[in-house]
């Protein structure tokens, strides 16, 4: 089942995110935050995204505050600061919890998935990332702390560009 069925969230400046759009995408699904040590991470997504998107590629980011209020910022707070610092295009949801009894649907379906330690379950911090295929099935989780241009993660986003 795609993670996207029957989920809805908001675009990071308003309508729906409308995550149907992604079937037939590969996509890397990663929560952000602007005020934390990994933020710089960034500019390795927006790279992935630029010399990807053309092959059916995506990078979606998803910003949350509930590690340390990293990222405490309004909609246009963010989408601001990513533009200008990191001069990101890709996708962004809305604000929204990824642990806990708030915890957003899609990362409900997400975090089932374990990644190659074998961890799965609550997200550990900023910049957790999920690779899903083009039927919306998660493929691979990394850790906060791979890069998004670690050879696992292009290998991973590779095996999964549309054919």
């Amino acid at each position: 089942m795609s993670v996207y069925e029957n989920v809805e969230i908001a675009a990071l400046q308003g309508g729906p995110a409308d995550l149907p759009q992604y079937e037939g995408k590969a996509v890397l699904i990663v929560n952000v935050a602007s005020k934390c040590g990994l933020t710089p991470q960034y500019a390795a997504l927006e790279q992935l995204h630029a010399a990807y998107a053309g092959r059916g590629f995506s990078v979606l980011g998803v910003p949350c505050n509930q590690f340390m209020g990293q990222e405490p910022g309004s909609a246009e707070e963010i989408a601001e600061f990513c533009s200008a610092t990191y001069g990101v295009t890709f996708p962004m949801t809305e604000k929204v919890e990824v642990n806990g009894e708030g915890r957003h649907p899609l990362y409900e379906r997400l975090v089932t998935t374990a990644d190659a330690e074998g961890h799965d379950g609550d997200i550990r911090w900023n910049f957790e990332k999920f690779v899903l295929s083009p039927k919306g099935e998660v493929v691979a989780r990394f850790s906060p702390q791979v890069v998004p241009d670690a050879p696992e993660v292009v290998a991973a986003i590779e095996a999964n560009l549309p054919k």
